[in-house]
């Protein structure tokens, strides 16, 4: 699979490390039922086929933070952005 950096350019995917789903709100870490929302977050969320929002850090290139969208069906790279810019509907 190729991420195709916005700085760097195209790039083998080993060089990005995997944070997860780009549209999973993180947990407040200071909540008072924060293990279970954690736990639910991680274990027990949904996993649909097809187009999905992940976040990736390109650890062996620029360090940018980019949010990928990834057929997971086909592991098809259907967008590249920045992290920080507004990833749309």
């Amino acid at each position: 699979m190729r991420i195709d950096c916005p700085f760097c350019g195209e790039r083998d995917y080993s060089e990005f490390a995997y944070l997860g789903d780009a549209d999973c709100p993180r947990p407040a870490p200071g909540a008072e039922d924060a293990l279970q929302r954690f736990i639910d977050a991680v274990y027990l969320r949904e996993n649909p086929a097809g187009a999905h929002r992940e976040l990736w850090y390109h650890e062996f290139g620029c360090r940018s933070w980019v949010r990928v969208t990834r057929d997971t069906r086909t592991h098809e790279i259907l967008e590249v952005r920045l992290a920080g810019e507004d990833a749309g509907p």
